[in-house]
């Protein structure tokens, strides 16, 4: 039996949702549960269905895919259900909104005009717990438009249970550094590195690499 993946759009553009949803409910493991025009009727439409993975415009009339990303995970979490993937799709590769969309919580974007393979591979990647862009595209989409940093932070909590091998590791992510990148740097495995990420991931509540960019640099712990 074929696992199904279910996909929630949300775009104030009624044609370019037609023929997303063609292309989805192409393909046996994926298929379409709910559209919605703007952000609002999105939130709402999200907390219906149910969706496992969230394709999200920006820039849209009454509320933003932006506040709508956020407005789902707090209401996820509120109910202590399982939040949906969010995939932002933007116009522009090094676009801003698509920054402060990943600090809210998107799992990473996906251009609208991307190749509709590659858009269906973005589904499936995060749906499997994975982020769509490198975490070295992050750090320099947060550079180029200047994520926030302040001068000095309190050391987060959860920092403080890292050992220093996974500082050590922590650091080189936030670069973002590749785990072959990191072996090598190390000295040790791609096996080892993949352990010590998966324990600095859960020591710190973090859901993916990209997330650990965020939280580096809004913590000023990038070096």
């Amino acid at each position: 039996m074929i696992d199904i993946t279910r996909v929630a759009l949300i775009d104030d553009q009624a044609l370019f949702r037609a023929g997303i949803r063609m292309l989805i409910d192409s393909q046996s493991d994926l298929e379409v549960v709910g559209e919605a025009g703007d952000g609002a009727e999105g939130v709402a439409m999200v907390e219906r269905d149910n969706p496992d993975v969230v394709l999200m415009d920006i820039r849209m009339p009454v509320m933003d895919g932006i506040v709508a990303t956020e407005a789902i995970l707090e209401r996820s979490d509120r109910r202590g259900a399982p939040a949906p993937r969010i995939i932002v799709l933007t116009t522009f590769a090094l676009d801003e909104s698509a920054a402060r969309a990943i600090r809210s919580g998107a799992s990473g974007f996906v251009l609208k005009d991307a190749d509709p393979e590659f858009l269906l591979a973005a589904i499936r990647t995060v749906h499997a717990g994975n982020a769509v862009i490198a975490a070295s595209a992050t750090r320099e989409l947060f550079e180029h438009f200047g994520a926030r940093k302040p001068a000095h932070v309190e050391e987060p909590p959860g920092f403080a249970t890292l050992t220093d091998r996974e500082r050590e590791i922590f650091h080189l992510l936030a670069r973002g550094w590749s785990n072959s990148e990191i072996a090598a740097a190390e000295f040790v495995s791609e096996a080892t590195v993949k352990t010590h990420v998966s324990r600095i991931l859960r020591k710190l509540d973090l859901r993916d690499r990209i997330q650990l960019v965020v939280f580096a640099f809004e913590n000023n712990l990038t070096v």
